[in-house]
């Protein structure tokens, strides 16, 4: 029986597992403190990544770790450390992208499964099947193939050398992430997880006869950099990608031979991880029903569009990058609906009204009479209006104006651990 594909979602810090895990992902990624391509998300300590691994497997969903840095010579010690930890630590794979760091963990760890980083480049069954004799067991693809391409590589490698690709999220304009502009700008090698994405910031010309386009970065010191320039209301950016959605594409995923959608988003919020782990997972679930009647909803794009994020486009699953950059035509993030908490405990029996009683922890504020939505596992945002604002105490408030404080609110349906509040139409 063909194994079907998994759901991969990103894990930034315990907070963003919990919601990965509850919101349908089958397996997750993250890192340590170290090694891995997002220094910024806040990431697992040792002890963490202990807890992480024990978390999810008692739920039956699969954990990744990142080490796909391209250390230096003088963090092997500390690597070789990292790799001996994380062979006793039980993870399901690591992900690796340095030929040296994956000759590490075959001496070290050879039961543990590599995945080979999208940061390799692969684009060619040839390169698969190089990675595959060195005992990878899957290869994480570039992003710049389309689907007869994948499709092709599918069909000249083994059926057990799984493939896994991007399908939500925020794309590299250099070559799967490979890219200087960071380094160069600032100091911050994007090859050590620190990419500040120069590509994405505003740019204003300056004069200098000596360069037909000369840029410099508006509200950081830098040098200036010979590049091409669009302009949008008066700001000049270049480059700048837009992020990816397949979720009107699952038909196309299904029939691709791909073994594992990946989720882009370590540094963003539980909400984004929360929502795009669980509209994916709905659209594959009524795919997996029945795939002769299936369409794509609308609510799952409003769903989709309710996170923070550049314009969507579907990267370069259709055409390749020489004929279409896939570069934005607007500048900025689209903004997502307020993220204003999570349940962490419920009332299970209605009021004399009907009305359920709900106690979140915040993390944006909530005023009395807002209109705010509820999102649970499986479902959509659910409207209402926060008629009912009290404490943690019980008593009568106006707003719940402090992150990390407990509020409660009176919701017209159940409300279940986890389900997450946010702001409403």
């Amino acid at each position: 029986m063909k194994k079907k594909p998994e759901l991969l979602s990103p894990a930034g810090n315990p907070e963003k597992l919990r919601a990965a895990v509850l919101y349908g992902a089958d397996a997750v990624y993250l890192a340590g403190k170290m090694f891995g391509m997002r220094a910024a998300s806040g990431n697992f300590s040792n002890e963490e990544l202990e807890w992480a691994v024990s978390y999810c497997h008692e739920r039956g969903v699969k954990v990744y770790v990142t080490l796909n840095v391209m250390p230096r010579t003088d963090e092997y010690p500390a690597l070789t450390e990292y790799v001996t930890f994380l062979r006793d630590l039980g993870a399901d794979a690591v992900i690796v992208g340095d030929l040296g760091v994956f000759s590490l963990v075959r001496e070290i760890a050879p039961d543990l499964d590599i995945h080979v980083s999208t940061q390799a480049s692969a684009v060619s069954a040839a390169s698969c099947m190089a990675w595959y004799r060195m005992g990878a067991k899957r290869i994480v693809l570039a992003r710049e193939l389309t689907f007869r391409e994948i499709m092709d590589i599918k069909n000249n490698i083994p059926d057990d050398l799984e493939l896994e690709a991007f399908v939500h999220g925020a794309m590299c304009i250099s070559y799967s992430g490979r890219c200087l502009l960071s380094n160069y700008f600032t100091g911050r090698d994007a090859n050590h997880g620190t990419c500040v994405q120069s590509c994405r910031w505003i740019y204003s010309p300056v004069a200098d006869p000596a360069r037909e386009i000369n840029l410099s970065e508006t509200n950081r010191p830098a040098p200036a950099v010979a590049v091409a320039a669009v302009e949008d209301g008066g700001d000049t950016f270049f480059m700048s990608s837009r992020d990816t959605s397949m979720i009107e594409h699952i038909r196309e995923l299904e029939e691709s031979g791909i073994a594992s959608y990946k989720i882009e988003g370590r540094v963003k919020s539980a909400y984004y991880t929360a929502v795009v782990t669980n509209t994916y997972r709905m659209a594959l679930d009524e795919y997996r029903r029945d795939p002769d009647a299936y369409v794509t909803r609308p609510e799952w794009i409003v769903e989709l569009d309710s996170v923070s994020h550049r314009e969507y486009g579907t990267g370069f699953y259709f055409t390749p990058p020489h004929e279409d950059a896939n570069t934005v035509t607007m500048h900025g993030y689209i903004r997502e609906k307020a993220y204003i908490g999570t349940a962490v405990k419920t009332v299970d029996t209605p009021d004399e009204d009907g009305l359920y009683d709900a106690y979140f922890i915040e993390r944006n504020k909530l005023v009395r009479g807002e209109r705010v939505e509820i999102i649970s596992p499986g479902k959509i945002g659910r409207g209402f209006t926060a008629d009912s604002l009290r404490d943690e105490k019980g008593e009568d408030i106006e707003s719940a104006p402090h992150p990390g404080m407990i509020f409660r609110v009176k919701v017209p349906f159940p409300v279940m651990e986890g389900d997450i509040i946010r702001g409403g139409n």
